[in-house]
């Protein structure tokens, strides 16, 4: 997965869960039954296990599309000769609306911010490049000063499968990305070597986690007291409804989010009924007959 398909570490590492997950199943239901004897019969079990679980659709997808690569490299490697997984189907996904902030809401959250504090300018920087971009969190933590155009209003994004990808980034978030750069990653005592060029540490000098990226913004919710699941991919939610909603062009927006298909963009034109109504009005020919 890693050295033929180019997949992330976070994709490798969820495969990998899934496979585990399988083998503890089959190892505790058929008392450590051979791969080569696991039959269609053995996966639905296993499905069905899964599903009990009460795990999304999502992740149920992703469970299955995980057991589907394992068996087709097995087959590959003639350590099976068949494969189980051929007629195993998968859960009916239900595509739900993403949950996203008004733009008022973005003020509200980046208002409360305490500036006061290295880190909560390091968080203004972060959460303003986030909305500005709509950056992935695995993309902003990964985020490199090199990759930084700023004089010309640009970064350059590394997302999923190593693909890069040239996004614009507005001035609010230029502005805080040189404040933070220039007066408080300045410093810090200490930076890691192998962290030089990562544009957002922690105290220690070292890259920032994804989980931590969660727990600021967790805080920041607590503290503005919105009643909502906000999490980082909120605001890249958020970005993509506010420039649908503006009448940005999709095919740019699926550009700067970086979707491999127009079909994952298309979910934001549901947030706001208007847009579709103002395409139809706009190019069917027949429309306003």
């Amino acid at each position: 997965m890693q050295l033929e398909r180019s997949l992330s570490d976070n994709t490798v590492e969820a495969y990998l869960h899934d496979v585990a997950l399988l083998s503890f199943f089959i190892s505790e239901t058929y008392d450590k039954l051979p791969l080569q004897d696991i039959t269609l019969k053995h996966l639905q079990a296993f499905l069905d296990h899964v599903n009990e679980m009460e795990l999304s659709a999502g992740t149920q997808a992703r469970v299955l599309s995980g057991i589907k690569s394992f068996f087709r490299y097995l087959l590959l490697e003639d350590i099976v000769r068949i494969d189980p997984t051929e007629l195993l189907e998968a859960p009916k996904l239900k595509r739900a609306l993403p949950h996203f902030l008004s733009v008022n809401e973005i003020d509200t959250l980046f208002n409360a911010i305490d500036h006061s504090t290295p880190e909560g300018q390091r968080n203004r920087a972060m959460l303003e490049t986030m909305y500005s971009c709509g950056l992935r969190v695995s993309e902003l933590v990964n985020l490199n000063i090199s990759n930084l155009f700023l004089d010309v209003g640009f970064v350059r994004v590394i997302g999923k499968g190593d693909k890069e990808r040239l996004v614009p980034i507005g001035g609010q978030a230029v502005t805080q990305i040189k404040l933070y750069k220039d007066h408080v990653r300045t410093q810090l005592k200490k930076i890691r070597e192998e962290n030089s060029d990562v544009l957002f540490l922690n105290r220690r000098g070292g890259k920032l986690s994804r989980v931590m990226v969660f727990m600021i913004l967790k805080d920041l919710t607590e503290k503005c007291g919105f009643h909502k699941n906000i999490h980082p991919h909120t605001l890249r939610h958020s970005f993509a409804t506010h420039l649908v909603e503006a009448g940005a062009d999709l095919r740019a927006v699926q550009e700067m989010l970086g979707h491999k298909s127009i079909t994952t963009t298309e979910i934001y034109t549901h947030l706001d009924r208007s847009y579709l109504r103002k395409t139809m009005e706009q190019y069917h020919p027949r429309f306003n007959d």
